[in-house]
């Protein structure tokens, strides 16, 4: 089967007994449709958790924003909550993946949140040529 998403949060590495490591992340699909007798489009958004267990080091590539096609097999993990209420959610135990849009890289602050006195410079608004 193959699926293609976004990245919701930045994937994660668990180990597994002493020699195996499992890449865990969640992706969003989004969908629409347009219900009967009705002009407005609904936006339906579907969140699939997914493991990868061929190669660790994938996991620095998964960031949250990238657009990733998913190829493997799809489940359903059914559970009890707390109050006894029936849950489940979808699994996806990837096979192979492909990343089609890399994360965008967000510039980090050197400030720290301190205020700065370094006045910037304004660009002229209008220049002479």
């Amino acid at each position: 089967m193959e699926i293609t998403g976004r990245i919701t949060a930045d994937a994660t590495i668990h180990k597994v007994n002493s020699d195996k490591q499992v890449v865990n992340f969640s992706i969003a699909i989004n969908d629409s449709y347009k219900p009967k007798n009705s002009t407005e489009p609904r936006e339906i958004v579907t969140y699939i958790d997914c493991s990868y267990w061929l190669n660790a080091k994938t996991a620095e590539w998964l960031k949250k924003g990238a657009l990733v096609q998913l190829f493997g097999r799809i489940g359903l993990s059914v559970y009890n909550s707390s109050d006894g209420k029936a849950l489940g959610r979808l699994t996806f135990h990837t096979n192979s993946l492909k990343i089609l849009v890399f994360a965008k890289k967000v510039q980090e602050n050197n400030n720290s949140g301190a205020s700065s006195n370094i006045v910037q410079e304004k660009e002229p608004s209008d220049i002479p040529f």
